[in-house]
């Protein structure tokens, strides 16, 4: 490994030891305290410094007339993506919501696995916001299907966390 490549390793490394709620937390949340996250199948795929990929893993119970994933599925999607890159920065903080969610629907989804790519476009004292691009598994982020921003009012540090 070269100067340079073991820069970047250490880099993301601490960047990734900076985030406040990891992968594995924000997966044992999911299983634990949001229950349809089973329902649609979300599983995490990335958890970075500057964004986050959660993926609805396909059932055909997604499908709606004419072949393709219902709205509703995307939206929860892009809504637990943003919740996810949010609680990434500001730690396991359970009741921080949504206050605002706007989605663009930007082409047919194939039917099979949806991916969402979300990250903090503001991240204040007492509200986030956040963008997500959803594409397909087919696909790639440069033919999204669906576009969202969304923004989530945090409680102040006294309320909502969780603690195990």
């Amino acid at each position: 490994m070269n100067s340079t490549e073991k820069s970047s390793t250490e880099n993301t490394q601490a960047a990734q030891s900076s985030l406040l709620l990891d992968a594995a937390g924000f997966t044992s949340l999911l299983e634990e305290r949001l229950p349809f996250a089973q329902l649609m199948g979300i599983q995490v795929d990335a958890f970075e410094s500057d964004h986050v990929v959660l993926r609805a893993v396909y059932s055909e119970r997604f499908l709606r007339p004419g072949g393709t994933i219902a709205g509703p599925i995307m939206m929860g999607l892009a809504d637990a993506a943003v919740y996810a890159v949010v609680l990434s920065r500001i730690g396991a903080v359970e009741l921080a919501v949504t206050t605002q969610l706007s989605i663009n629907f930007l082409r047919k989804p194939e039917p099979c696995d949806i991916l969402a790519k979300a990250s903090l476009l503001k991240l204040g004292k007492r509200l986030a916001v956040g963008e997500v691009v959803l594409y397909s598994e087919l696909s790639n982020e440069l033919q999204p299907v669906a576009h969202a921003t969304a923004t989530y009012s945090i409680p102040p540090p006294d309320h909502g966390t969780h603690r195990s």
